[in-house]
């Protein structure tokens, strides 16, 4: 069974979600005396359901056995589902999704302990439909406080977004933009020679060379061209 937690505030507790931010003093007083009264109001109900004597109910078996499904299943979520959300929420007090998680759970628990309630005041006794009764209106007392502190916190997460969005561009704002860059001509430069196209040397033909005759041998006579017939 789920033991009801102590509710002392803790003014120094830090939300692991927004990093280093610490939780206000109001915020976990709020939160600490939210999720005592749902321990509370779990530890009650289990009990009061764990009284229940349906099979003595004077109702057909079929009846009985969803009436007791009903009930096994509010048991384990009381024993295991709500106090594993609860123990979420402690470590991360202003988490949204884990707030959301819990509101979904509560907001199960409510339909189906209100269908055992409707059961229990057709065909229990007087006593145990009253218990069950303040049972679930403790749970719907638990459920608009914290749809409540849901919508303070959506709020003011939603502030801060638009806080930071306009920090962020003043700060871009205030960034100097870098200068153009110039290009300076300078006049009094003088201007660059063209280049000089080196000439290809010229290359001369080779002239045939004549061998001067040896000692003691004439010369041949020089051919004479072929004459033309007359």
């Amino acid at each position: 069974m789920v033991s009801a937690g102590q509710s002392g505030p803790a003014p120094e507790a830090r939300d692991s979600s927004q990093g280093s931010q610490p939780v206000s003093y109001t915020s976990m007083t709020q939160l600490n005396g939210l999720l005592a009264q749902l321990e509370a109001s779990s530890k009650s109900t289990q009990a009061d359901l764990t009284n229940l004597r349906i099979e003595r109910w004077k109702t057909d078996s079929k009846s009985k056995k969803e009436m007791l499904a009903n009930v096994d299943s509010i048991q384990r979520n009381l024993q295991g589902a709500l106090p594993e959300i609860i123990g979420q929420l402690r470590s991360q007090p202003e988490d949204l999704p884990t707030s959301f998680k819990l509101y979904r759970n509560l907001d199960a628990l409510y339909d189906v302990v209100g269908s055992v309630v409707e059961g229990t005041g057709a065909f229990g006794s007087k006593d145990d439909f009253q218990s069950l009764s303040n049972d679930l209106s403790s749970f719907e007392g638990t459920r608009k406080q914290l749809a409540q502190r849901i919508e303070t916190l959506s709020s003011a997460k939603e502030a801060e977004i638009v806080r930071l969005r306009t920090d962020l561009k003043a700060a871009q704002a205030a960034i100097p933009a870098a200068p153009p860059k110039k290009i300076v001509v300078d006049d009094n430069e003088p201007a660059k020679k063209p280049a000089v196209k080196k000439k290809k040397p010229v290359v001369k033909p080779a002239t045939p060379t004549t061998t001067p005759p040896a000692p003691g041998q004439t010369p041949p006579a020089p051919q004479q061209p072929p004459t033309k017939p007359q």
